[in-house]
């Protein structure tokens, strides 16, 4: 089962990315919060990996920090939770907000989260909560990166909510809305959060 890779960047998107190991491409399903911090093609990259098997497919699933698979890991260990729906909630909150909003029952946090309702939100917390508690609430600070032009953030907002599930009209017109109030450029990370509350709001 693989735990980890370490290799080329070959190409990515807002939810996957190709990792090329001694020749081998990798098709890796990423959180919006691994696409954040993922190099530009070409450049050397290390994921932690989780092997999901079913009989008719094995999918990896791909992270950059520990605490990020570790979170991933408990939320599908939760009846009605399935990787898909555990990367997007991973898409719409850090893994140190999530053990934040689990240990301290944060109901309100968690159903803010587009496609957690609100029995899922509280079996998290049921089941959950404990080991939360001991991963702890410290989340790891995320790194800066040069902005890239306005069209290509607007683009990749776009893409990212659609992949989420919400109609390409809706995103657009929330993305088209934060951008325009924004008194200074907004980086993608800050317009996906402002949209999610926005859209579930």
């Amino acid at each position: 089962m693989i735990a980890q890779l370490s290799g080329i960047l070959i190409q990515k998107s807002v939810n996957q990315c190709v990792v090329d190991v001694h020749g081998a491409g990798y098709r890796v399903i990423v959180p919006l919060s691994t696409y954040y911090e993922l190099p530009e093609a070409g450049q050397p990259v290390v994921l932690r990996i989780h092997t999901h098997v079913r009989e008719d497919a094995i999918s990896l699933f791909g992270f950059g920090t520990d605490e990020e698979r570790e979170v991933f890991q408990l939320m599908i260990s939760v009846s009605g939770i399935g990787p898909k729906l555990a990367v997007n909630i991973l898409s719409g909150i850090s893994a140190g907000e999530w053990i934040r909003a689990v240990a301290m029952e944060d109901l309100k946090g968690l159903t803010g989260i587009p496609g957690v309702g609100r029995k899922t939100a509280e079996r998290m917390i049921l089941e959950l909560k404990d080991k939360a508690v001991k991963l702890g609430s410290k989340a790891l600070p995320t790194g800066t990166k040069e902005a890239p032009s306005d069209e290509e953030t607007r683009e990749d907002a776009l893409s990212a909510l659609v992949n989420l599930g919400y109609k390409a009209s809706s995103a657009r017109e929330a993305v088209e809305r934060i951008m325009k109030e924004a008194s200074e450029p907004l980086s993608l990370d800050r317009i996906l959060k402002k949209a999610l509350r926005m859209m579930a709001g």
